[in-house]
This record gives structure tokens, C-alpha cells and sequence, in this order.
């Protein structure tokens, strides 16, 4: 059986600007990267801006785990099978980050039959986005310290620097640091740390400007430092934002590529779902809303954690409204949830299933209670079996929620049809009630405590004295009615990674919070989560290879 980059690599795609054609765009609309893929340009963004907007779909999955679920494979599939049906359907996705992509899993641009391609092109530098948040965040941090070297005109407290340095890359030797060693004119010594990329504010930045105006906006009221008497240093106050702005001029126009059908797909940003909000940028999803009668996004992680993001931070701030949810499961994930191992799994057993199903019960529960119709993709396996599959559907057809097998990594399009039919139906004919989770003007804390409670299911939630005084202080800086941006592990409902299923009597600690001014959202960190990962025994760089005629190998 061929690997994923071995059917990608086998593809035959068309040049960038025949897939363009199909959602009536011109060569004239595109910066081309070569022939597969390409920027749309600013002519462009501005012709379609008065276009009808078309239904939005917002693909997400239960508590990722070992076993996979497929979430992205499930969604360039569908896309597949919408245009199989005669939709005019676009992908919008987010750009792969290296740090996975050389650590955990290997390439990250679908599976099997239902990829976006080129595959290594996405998987790698791409059109150069996330250098270009890169730069622009190491930027901001040269400047803040230069502007403390140079006389420190606002004042800033060394001992209060927040802003961090960045790289897209797993590296755990540079969560902590000291910068300024050596003689004078080397800088102030001072401890500093390193986020990837993903976990960057100007990715979040990038993923929420309305346009170029509103990025250079948010780029200036980024909070990088406090001052001796506890105020607030921005962005704009050290000059930085004209800068950053021009690295940054291309970076926030979305990419167009195919997938393995050549349905077209819109990829761009990446922030990470644990950490940031976790959606791609909302540029792409307004622009694929305007060039097609079906948008098919996703959100990154669970349902606790990218959907709840989704919904509370993109569409809140953005003035969006899904018209649909898909719930990605698989019965090896589900048995993985009632306690099988990883090497049992494709062994059949009902009790484990049973017992595993209430992670999927919990995540219908939470998008029914944003008032949204939800349809449950079950992504097949080989080891699924009858039983398995009927008890399934029994239990979503209790929960009042529509089912199906999703096919698509074996079949592409056509394992889809079915699916797509439901959620053409969903969107079209469903109770569509929209509602945040909670008002702009609820307190904080409060806020956090929602969102514990309500999608998390916890019993309590326990912050911090330390972090008490951090909301106060953002409160009283103006910033109270912002959403909460819930920093905690994907592996669980709770925020200890190994409570699997729907694990209940448990206690949320919230040890940090912290404004993220440019993106419009309060951080909460919960638990050991953390910014900056770190490489395993064996990454997947390990098996990544070029052979002698230059193609790219092991790449997922």
C-alpha cells in the first residue's frame, strides 16, 4: 500500500490557475508560486468583497488520540464529495506548522485519497507565511530590546518583558534562556523564552485582521512589556508596527492550492488550538464564503478546543455563523476512550466501545448547545466491524444527531456521498439557533469558569492567586470584555491528559492569564500546558529523506 506522499507524489495536479477557473477566478487574480499553487491577490479580494456569501461548514472531532481520527482527511474529502455532487465547495484550511510536521506525526495535508497537494510544498516552506510571522515576531523582539539598550525612553521594566521570541520548530532547550550575556554592548541581561511560531500572537494577529488596516491596528496594541509603574508597553509605542507590517504585507493574503481532485483549497494560517485559537485566518473563510456556495473549514484539536474557539473568538469577532458541524470519530479512538490500548484496537469489543462512547456523546452535547445542527462522520477503518458501527449510529440516533460512514481516505469523493448529503441537509434545513457560550460583558473569571463548567464538563475550577491578580489587572486595563482563549491539553475534556472518555468530578487549575491585546482574546493556561514543545525519542525527521533525483520521502 502507498504512503501518503507516495500517492500525492503520483497525483497528477492541474496548473493552479484551471483549478482557479472552477470558482470563477482569473489568471489575473493570482500571484503564482509556481504552477500548483498561489496567492489570491488584493485585485481580487476586492472583487469578490460584494459577492453572496454561501453556507459555512466547520469540520471538528472528538479528543484526539493515538488512534487518529482523520479530522483534516475527513474535510478535504468532503470538499471532494460536494464537487462530486455538482457544489461549488472550497477547503479552507491552516497552513502545517514544522514542529509537528518534524516531530509527533510527520506532514499534516490530509490522508490517502482525500490530500491537498503539492504535499510537500504545504508541508514545508509553502509561499514562506510562518517565516514571515517569524520574522515579524523576532522583529518586535529585537526592537524592544534595542529600545532598552538605546535609553529606555518608556521606561520598561526588564523583569516585566512579555513579549517572546519565536521559531517554527520543536525545540525544548529554548523555552527558557538568557539573553544580554557578554560585555555592554551586548544588551541587558534578562531571562527570555521561545514560543513556536504556532503559538505566536502575531499568527493569532494575522488569523483575525479583517483586512491589511486592521492588522497594522492590532499589531499596535500588542503589549510586549510593563513599565516601572505597572503600564502597559505596546507595539506601536516602540515603533514597530511599520515594520512588521511590510514582512508581513504578503504573508496575509490566502493561498490557493487542490486537492487529489482538484477541488480548490484555500490554506492559510496555522495558530495552534491548545495554545491560540486554532482556526485558519479569517480572511480565507470570508473569501471562500464569497467565491463558493459551500465553505468547508476546520477547527484544529477536539471540539472542547478548536469548535469552542471557533465559535467564541473567530465568529464572535468576525460576524460569522456556521450553518453546520460535523463531528469527526472513529470506533478505534472511541475504544481507545473505554481503555483498550493502542495495540488492541482493531480487536472488536462492544465494552469498550460502550464505554468509550461518552467522549462523543459529550462533544454532541456541546455543539447542540450553541443551537447548531450537528452531523457525526464516522471515519472508517478496516477493523471496524457490524456490531461496532450499528451501535454507533444506534447512540448518535438517541443523541438526535444524523451519522454516517465517511469513506473518504480509501475512496475519496465517493466515500463521502452520503455524508455530504446529510450535511447539505443539515445546513440547509436544520434548527439553527446560534449562540456564544457567553456574553461579551461577563466577568473573566467567569468566562473561564463557563467554559469549564459548561464544555468541559468540570466540577470546579481553581485559580490561582497569581492569576486572580493577572485578571484584575487586565480588567482594569479595559480589557474585561474580551473572550477567554482556554490554553489546555487536546488528549482530554479535563485538563489532565490522561482522563480519557467523559471524566467527571474533576477541577480545572488555572495557574496564568494573560492578554493577547493584538488578537482581542484573554489567555487562560490550565494545567502543564506548554508553548514551546519539545522533539520525542523518535521524531519523524528521523525517516525524512531526499533521495538522488531530489524527491522528498517520509513525509508522513
Amino acid at each position: 500500500m502507498k504512503t501518503d506522499i507516495e500517492i500525492a507524489q503520483s497525483c497528477e495536479m492541474l496548473p493552479i490557475t484551471e483549478v482557479a477557473k472552477n470558482v470563477g477566478l482569473d489568471p489575473d487574480d493570482l500571484d503564482l508560486y509556481g504552477k500548483y499553487k498561489a496567492k489570491l491577490s488584493d485585485e481580487c479580494l476586492k472583487k469578490i468583497k460584494d459577492n453572496k456569501n454561501g453556507k459555512l461548514i466547520l469540520v471538528t472531532a472528538i479528543n484526539p488520540t493515538p488512534a487518529g481520527e482523520g479530522k483534516t482527511t475527513v474535510t478535504v474529502g468532503l470538499g471532494e464529495s460536494f464537487a462530486a455532487l455538482g457544489k461549488k465547495a472550497i477547503i479552507a484550511l491552516r497552513e502545517p506548522s514544522l514542529g509537528p510536521c518534524f516531530g509527533i506525526k510527520g506532514g499534516a495535508a490530509g490522508g490517502g485519497m482525500a490530500q491537498v497537494v503539492p504535499m510537500e510544498d504545504l508541508n514545508l516552506h509553502f509561499t514562506g507565511d510562518f517565516h514571515a510571522i517569524t520574522s515579524a515576531n523576532n522583529l518586535l523582539a529585537a526592537l524592544l530590546d534595542n529600545h532598552i539598550q538605546q535609553g529606555n525612553e518608556k521606561r520598561i521594566d526588564t523583569r516585566s518583558v512579555v513579549w517572546k521570541r519565536c521559531m517554527d520548530m520543536n525545540d525544548r532547550s529554548l523555552r527558557n534562556i538568557v539573553v544580554g550575556l557578554g560585555s555592554k554592548s551586548d544588551g541587558f541581561v534578562r531571562e527570555d523564552h521561545f514560543v513556536i511560531t504556532v503559538a505566536s500572537e502575531i499568527m493569532a494577529v494575522l488569523c483575525l485582521a479583517d483586512d491589511l488596516a486592521d492588522l497594522k491596528k492590532r499589531l499596535a496594541r500588542i503589549i510586549v512589556a510593563y513599565d516601572l509603574d505597572g503600564n502597559p508597553v505596546t507595539a506601536g509605542d516602540i515603533q514597530a508596527v511599520g515594520a512588521m507590517t511590510a514582512l508581513l504585507k504578503d504573508a496575509i493574503r490566502p493561498n490557493l492550492i487542490q486537492t487529489l481532485e482538484h477541488t480548490p483549497a484555500i490554506v492559510h494560517g496555522g495558530p495552534f488550538a491548545n495554545i491560540a485559537h486554532g482556526c485558519n485566518s479569517v480572511i480565507a473563510t470570508r473569501t471562500a464564503l464569497k467565491l463558493a456556495d459551500y465553505c468547508i473549514t476546520e477547527a484544529g484539536f477536539g471540539a472542547d478546543l478548536g469548535a469552542e474557539k471557533f465559535f467564541d473568538i473567530k465568529c464572535r469577532q468576525a460576524g460569522l455563523k456556521p450553518d453546520a458541524v460535523v463531528l469527526v470519530a472513529t470506533v478505534r479512538a472511541l475504544k481507545y476512550n473505554g481503555g483498550i490500548p493502542k495495540d488492541r484496537l482493531s480487536e472488536e469489543n462492544l465494552d469498550a466501545l460502550k464505554a468509550g462512547i461518552c467522549n462523543l456523546g459529550k462533544h454532541i452535547e456541546n455543539i447542540q448547545s450553541y443551537g447548531l445542527p450537528v452531523v457525526v462522520a464516522l471515519n472508517a477503518f478496516s477493523s471496524d466491524t457490524d456490531a461496532e458501527v450499528a451501535f454507533v449510529r444506534e447512540y448518535c440516533a438517541e443523541k438526535g444527531c444524523r451519522v454516517s460512514v465517511a469513506r473518504v481516505w480509501e475512496k475519496g469523493s465517493e466515500g463521502g456521498l452520503e455524508l455530504a448529503q446529510l450535511i447539505i441537509d443539515a445546513a440547509e434545513n436544520g434548527e439553527n439557533r446560534f449562540e456564544f457560550a457567553y456574553p461579551d460583558d461577563m466577568p473573566i473569571a467567569s468566562k473561564i469558569e463557563t467554559v469549564a463548567k459548561k464544555i468541559y464538563g468540570a466540577d470546579s475550577v481553581d485559580i490561582a492567586p497569581a492569576a486572580m491578580k493577572q485578571i484584575k489587572k487586565i480588567e482594569e486595563m479595559g480589557f474585561g470584555n474580551l473572550p477567554v482563549c482556554m490554553a489546555k491539553t487536546q488528549y482530554s475534556l479535563s485538563d489532565d491528559p490522561a482522563l480519557l472518555g467523559r471524566p467527571s468530578g474533576f477541577k480545572v487549575s488555572v495557574r496564568e492569564v494573560y492578554v493577547s491585546a493584538g488578537a482581542g482574546f484573554v489567555v487562560a493556561l490550565t494545567g502543564s500546558i506548554m508553548t514551546m514543545p519539545g522533539l520525542s525519542k523518535s521524531p519523524a525527521a528521523y525517516r525524512i529523506d531526499v533521495d538522488e533525483d531530489g524527491k522528498i520521502t517520509g513525509l508522513f
